[in-house]
């Protein structure tokens, strides 16, 4: 019997949404567990910080430029490399359980996750032996959304109305103060999708032998808008007592000053004159959100995070009961962040700081098999790694070569060993072509971002489009100003560091494909 692989991922939360990661407010004590007792990854970022790119990174081990999902709407191929086809062929038993996202969910039919609930399959597909997948809404299209048909439809009800009738996503808020996306779902906890996944999983591992090893990717749809967890959990958090972030400054001048210190585009998300992906529903401008709808946007958040906790202790149980937790390495992360208000904003989009970029990124190594020095104890790791090095990982667990055409390595398992790999920079990266809010009559925009980030800077260069030279950029020094808010490009006294950067950033950059896969839908 060789070591089990639990992965672990949310949908679009923060760095500081736990408490092991600096949070405040949600309860997320089995989380924390885990970190007490393995590797938490303080500098840890995706390659790209939308869904499509970030999973299929996930999956691949490759950079976006080698997978070829460049944005949101692109489809991985069927036939990419998979973590998942390696593990199995060794022997692993091999399941995803929840969001998958590899594929477009608005696009045209053909596409086998948006088809197999209704085909009554659960794969195999990508080298998964099982997937039975969710998402954070109503389609008809999952194995939840057809669960709830079948069992439970009278709920169903309850869900935000996420795609309006002109089949944008909506911009019509609910719950107490009217924000966006917040939604009021009268719905027994048991039933919502977070605990749907936990027992999903559950009832996975009970398929299986005592004796056989596993990979299992628990997948949960939240806490990725809209905000609509069951309305019996909302008094978990009140966003009446809530303070507002830190970097959602005082007044709407001053965060109309603060934003003028960024690159243009991000004025234009703010007041909605200058929109660069579908992540900004039509209609929806920051720059009108009230206080009052921040806080509740981030209650409702918080209160997600908390069920996912839970949910994730149930399924640790669960493995101990069957006497597997000695032999479990158990990874925690997500795609991507949330701006929850910071600068102003909300969502995400191509804002490369740490509200999107920096991610929550746990280890707890199997206890039978972690025998360094440090085994058992709280490490933090400060260097940077990234999604990229999750499926390098897993190979070495399972005791495989790690395939050349992966492109991380292996994660370390403490500090010392980050220094001994000489772990310096990780890389991240956003493309997009988007129709300022969705009008067709008007001209698509362009936007490339290329970031390089190490423990104390991050510079991100801008390609040449429609709305960038590729002279500008963004510059922030972390022991100065961790907060991200003084843009240092153009500053005399940080011309060396740029330079030192560009230069990196030049020679580690992946190659770029000489043609680019098709985008076939929105998102």
């Amino acid at each position: 019997m060789g070591r089990k692989i639990l992965l672990i991922t949310t949908d679009q939360m923060r760095y500081d949404a736990l408490g092991c990661t600096g949070g405040k407010v949600a309860r997320t004590p089995r989380l924390d567990a885990l970190a007490q007792s393995g590797i938490n990854f303080t500098r840890a970022h995706n390659q790209s910080v939308v869904c499509m790119p970030a999973r299929a990174t996930i999956v691949t081990g490759q950079y976006p430029a080698s997978h070829g999902v460049w944005m949101n709407g692109v489809a991985l191929p069927e036939d990419a490399p998979s973590v998942a086809h390696v593990l199995g062929t060794a022997g692993y038993k091999t399941a995803l359980i929840g969001k998958a996202h590899f594929e477009p969910w608005m696009a045209p039919p053909g596409f086998y996750e948006n088809e197999m609930a209704r085909r009554g399959e659960t794969g195999p597909h990508r080298g998964f032996d099982r997937m039975e997948l969710a998402n954070h809404f109503m389609t008809g299209n999952f194995h939840y959304d057809q669960w709830m048909q079948k069992e439970h439809k009278d709920q169903i009800g309850g869900f935000y109305p996420i795609v309006s009738e002109t089949g944008q996503q909506n911009h019509i808020g609910g719950a107490d103060t009217g924000a966006i996306q917040c939604w009021v779902n009268d719905m027994p906890r048991e039933l919502y999708h977070t605990d749907w996944v936990a027992d999903r999983v559950i009832a996975f591992l009970d398929s299986l032998d005592t004796e056989e090893d596993w990979f299992i990717w628990m997948s949960f749809p939240d806490p990725h808008h809209p905000w609509d967890p069951p309305a019996s959990e909302l008094g978990r958090v009140d966003w009446r007592d809530l303070d507002l972030p830190e970097l959602y400054a005082g007044s709407h001048e001053e965060r109309a000053e603060l934003l003028e210190r960024k690159p243009r585009h991000w004025q234009g998300a703010w007041d909605g004159s200058l929109r660069t992906n579908f992540e900004f529903p039509p209609n929806f401008r920051p720059c009108d959100l009230t206080d009052d709808q921040v806080r509740e946007i981030n209650a409702m958040n918080h209160i997600e995070n908390e069920l996912i906790d839970e949910a994730c202790g149930r399924v640790f149980d669960h493995i101990s009961a069957r006497g597997w937790d000695g032999d479990t390495d158990i990874f925690f992360t997500t795609d991507h962040g949330e701006m929850q208000g910071d600068f102003g904003l909300m969502f995400k989009g191509a804002f490369h700081v740490d509200a999107l970029m920096r991610l929550p990124f746990l280890w707890r190594p199997a206890p039978d098999h972690d025998t360094g020095p440090e085994a058992g104890t709280p490490r933090a790791v400060p260097n940077p790694v990234g999604h990229v090095d999750l499926a390098p990982t897993f190979c070495a667990l399972a005791g495989l070569d790690v395939p050349e055409w992966m492109e991380g390595a292996p994660l370390p398992a403490s500090s010392a060993e980050a220094d001994d790999q000489s772990r310096e920079t990780v890389l991240t990266g956003w493309d997009s072509v988007h129709r300022n809010s969705g009008d067709r009559d008007k001209a698509e925009h362009t936007l490339a971002l290329r970031t390089i980030s190490t423990r104390t800077h991050v510079l991100t260069a801008y390609r040449p489009g429609s709305i960038y030279d590729g002279t500008e950029g963004e510059l922030y020094d972390l022991e100065d100003d961790p907060l991200q808010r003084i843009n240092r490009w153009d500053d005399p006294a940080c011309a060396a560091i740029r330079k030192e950067l560009m230069t990196a950033l030049l020679d580690e950059w992946p190659q770029e494909p000489d043609e680019r896969l098709p985008r076939v839908g929105p998102a």
